[in-house]
């Protein structure tokens, strides 16, 4: 089911109804949270149950946070056939965590309780989230049914490794809540997002130009603005590279991450990532300037010393200098004259469209959720955009990203 524009663009499952079956295994608290984050960035959530799974968390606590009824058993639901009109309004079916015998149920057709009368009745898209000991979770007959599920279609995500139930290291762990929701956001772009088959390059945060081998020059970019791009992109079915600067966010699920700290760093690397992109979107903040020579070893002030001179080398334009990267979008970060400085950008750097914002305006500066921005095309046009959250601008960004991919 495809979401509602206005309500994707504003929120990553806007308009997504989601069917989250839960199976009985000790992780199925964690599926308490996973149903909460799956309402906080949008999602319609409905829940099946195992009579396994209620042992383990009521139905009512999953009421609670859905505000649906949550369907244990077939016979005891609110409507007929409830399995088959849960799996209908399904956008997406999601079961976490997923037992050992759950994935033998699904991979041999067999229905002995709502979570797998569903999969069987539902036409969404399944992404499963495995929890189980290490030694159940590698035994043949487990990894053959893993095997059946993946070649019809089904999405895993997991399992990951760690402390298991039984005080054991091992591979066996739900996935956590994050990876899950991630991974339920890249397995929908791919089925119906309109960046699908797109590589889409994006750079983020600020560079770090060493003094020394302790100090370094540097920006307050934190790289947020950045971040939701390349999460949005990939939200819209494209494969994402993201060229980062030193941040303090999470590698995106489903996004190649590649770090960097120098400007030299950043353009080598965008120099390899864009050699085969549909669009390059230049939201990082490189620093135009470096020490032109770092010391050695640590700098000291010497005794009375009131002062230190230092001078400072050009660095590349990186946008200036790349040749490729399909269409490309730069951003312009200013304090004053925003127009000026964004046109002047706009056509140096060979840009289709570019991002200006005003960082000392109120709710557009480093660090902030939100972003006010104004976008200037290559043909004279100008949109100016309200303050929105930055995923919803990264949206909006993407939307003319699309439409020029569109036409070419």
């Amino acid at each position: 089911m495809n979401p509602e524009p206005a309500e994707f663009r504003t929120l990553p499952l806007g308009g997504r109804h989601v069917v989250l079956g839960v199976t009985g295994s000790i992780a199925a608290y964690k599926a308490a949270d996973l149903a909460s984050k799956l309402r906080q960035v949008g999602a319609t959530v409905e829940v099946v149950m195992t009579p396994a799974a209620a042992r383990f968390v009521t139905p009512l606590t999953f009421s609670s946070l859905t505000g649906r009824e949550t369907v244990v058993d077939m016979f005891s639901a609110g409507e007929a056939e409830a399995h088959v009109e849960i799996a209908r309004r399904a956008g997406a079916f999601v079961i976490a965590p997923a037992t050992a015998d759950c994935l033998a149920n699904l991979a041999h057709g067999h229905t002995p309780d709502m979570v797998s009368l569903t999969a069987l009745a539902t036409q969404a898209p399944i992404l499963v989230a495995p929890a189980m000991d290490s030694q159940m979770w590698s035994h043949p007959a487990t990894q053959a049914n893993v095997q059946t599920l993946r070649e019809r279609g089904v999405t895993f995500v997991g399992p990951g490794e760690g402390r298991l139930a039984s005080g054991r290291l091992g591979t066996g762990r739900l996935a956590e809540v994050a990876d899950v929701v991630g991974a339920l956001r890249t397995m929908l772009g791919a089925c119906d997002g309109d960046l699908r088959g797109r590589h889409v390059v994006v750079s983020a945060g600020g560079t770090q130009e060493p003094l020394d081998p302790v100090r370094f020059v540097g920006n307050r970019s934190s790289g947020k603005m950045g971040f939701a791009i390349a999460e949005a992109a990939r939200d819209r079915g494209a494969r994402v590279t993201l060229v980062s600067g030193p941040v303090s966010l999470d590698a995106p699920y489903g996004v190649r991450l590649v770090d960097v700290t120098t400007v030299a760093q950043m353009l080598t690397a965008l120099e390899g990532a864009t050699a085969d992109a549909d669009a390059l979107v230049m939201a990082a903040a490189p620093a135009d300037f470096r020490p032109d020579n770092p010391a050695p070893q640590k700098l000291k002030k010497a005794p009375g010393q009131e002062s230190m001179a230092l001078t400072m080398a050009r660095n590349p334009d990186i946008l200036a200098t790349l040749k490729g990267g399909g269409v490309r979008v730069g951003f312009a970060a200013e304090t004053e004259h925003l127009a000026e400085n964004a046109v002047q950008k706009l056509a140096a750097k060979r840009l289709d469209f570019i991002v200006g914002n005003d960082v000392t305006a109120a709710g557009s500066g480093f660090g902030t959720e939100t972003n006010q921005v104004t976008l200037f095309h290559a043909d004279g046009r100008v949109e100016e955009l309200p303050l929105m959250s930055k995923y919803a601008v990264a949206q909006a960004i993407l939307d003319r990203v699309a439409a020029r991919l569109s036409v070419h």
